[in-house]
């Protein structure tokens, strides 16, 4: 990973490059251009979800606990959490839609590449570094503050490394087939759980921390097939994980997570990619934004009815097929949506404060709650040590969580000004 000047390029992730305002506001360039231009929407896009992601530091769950009778705060807290397991709040969006962004970055990462000449064993020996390079992060991010090295791959980016080999594959493949590529992740990943026997009658959930007999994490009927940690994601960990040097063995994630969600995660991403595709045609955005909005409307409510029925439950925890449908129409209809507002209508220079944040989402990914203490800490020390009490104490998570954002976005923008960027 290295930070250093650079000159605009087209939309990668998480390569992703700085813009000013005023840089390539255009619709999609045609699908001959070379080098291709940056895209509004992408960058729009990819901004609210670092946002949504930064602003964890607001902690909203603390300002909801101290005003236990405020509706408006409960609501704001649940969508900064994620569901106990049947559901979606819009926290539970932000992995889905940065995955989802790969995918539609890819084509315009690959293209830019040919234009500078690289040749194609240079291509796949970059993918592969950067498919390696996701994964160790993602491993190092989650050994902050442990004894040793925390061997385990649910971390977002780790997800994404993953399975980045196999979207960079299908990139070079027609679109049909990477339909199909999907379908048949998707069928078979339900077909695994369907078919995993189920736990015996006298199972300790709670040894696998699920105490309460009446937790949201335990499904009745067929659907108990993807109840938490006794499903066979559970089983591979407790296997694959135990093979890495440990603590003390592992037995279960405290959250349900798994490694081998990495596999509907890329379907996730080969959604992506086929947005990514549809946009490099080079069609008109206001058409190519209807399209995105209808098929996400699609797909959100196939996932939806395949959990309403009791064939497969919107579950994000697990990745189950649904919940790819599920999150994957709404990453499309969101898409849509900035195609008409960046592309179509050309107002993207409108989202520069939010689109600087996501051109170094890799910094704003690692850094983030990282620094919060040390910030609050030195606002405090300057300004005076109840600076967060001004609007009540029961404000105080919130205000600091302000400040602290402001700082963060302060030095993105100064990274933006600088043409400066954290790649791998």
């Amino acid at each position: 990973m290295s930070s250093e000047p650079t000159s605009a390029e087209p939309n990668e992730v998480p390569n992703v490059i700085p813009a000013s305002p005023a840089e390539t506001e255009t619709p999609f360039p045609p699908a001959q251009a070379a080098p291709p231009q940056r895209i509004g929407s992408i960058d729009a896009y990819r901004g609210v979800v670092m946002f949504l992601l930064m602003a964890e530091s607001l902690r909203f769950r603390q300002v909801a606990a101290n005003f236990p009778e405020s509706a408006l705060w409960k609501f704001l807290a649940y969508h900064q959490t994620h569901v106990d397991w049947i559901g979606c709040s819009l926290h539970d969006m932000i992995q889905p839609s940065f995955s989802f962004l790969v995918g539609v970055s890819l084509p315009f990462s690959l293209a830019a590449r040919r234009s500078k000449g690289s040749s194609t064993g240079n291509i796949v020996l970059h993918a592969l570094w950067r498919s390696f390079l996701l994964v160790a992060l993602g491993i190092f991010l989650r050994s902050v503050g442990r004894n040793r090295t925390n061997f385990t791959f649910e971390d977002t980016l780790s997800q994404i490394g993953l399975g980045y080999m196999g979207l960079f594959a299908l990139a070079f493949y027609s679109r049909k087939i990477q339909w199909i590529a999907c379908a048949v992740i998707l069928v078979g990943y339900w077909a695994l759980f369907a078919v995993w026997p189920l736990p015996a009658p006298d199972f300790k959930y709670a040894d696998v921390g699920v105490a309460a007999a009446d937790a949201p994490q335990l499904l009745p009927g067929f659907q108990a097939h993807w109840n938490m940690n006794s499903n066979p994601a559970w089983a591979f960990d407790v296997w694959f994980l135990n093979l890495f040097p440990r603590e003390k063995p592992f037995t279960h994630n405290g959250g349900g997570y798994s490694t081998i969600s990495f596999i509907p995660t890329l379907a996730t991403m080969i959604l992506g990619l086929i947005a990514g595709g549809m946009m490099k045609d080079g069609k008109n955005p206001w058409k190519t934004g209807l399209i995105f909005v209808v098929l996400g409307a699609v797909l959100t409510g196939a996932g939806y009815a395949l959990g309403e029925a009791g064939i497969c439950p919107v579950v994000k925890k697990i990745w189950t097929p649904s919940w790819v449908l599920f999150s994957g129409g709404l990453c499309f209809a969101a898409l849509g949506a900035f195609v008409w507002l960046c592309d179509a209508a050309r107002l993207s220079p409108l989202f520069w404060p939010i689109r600087i944040i996501g051109a170094n989402c890799i910094f704003v990914y690692v850094v983030i709650h990282w620094w919060d203490r040390f910030i609050q800490s030195n606002i405090k020390t300057h300004l005076g040590q109840d600076i967060f009490k001004s609007f009540g104490p029961g404000y105080e998570p919130l205000v600091a969580g302000a400040a602290t954002m402001l700082v963060y976005w302060l030095i993105v923008a100064w990274m933006d000004k600088n043409r400066v960027r954290i790649r791998i």
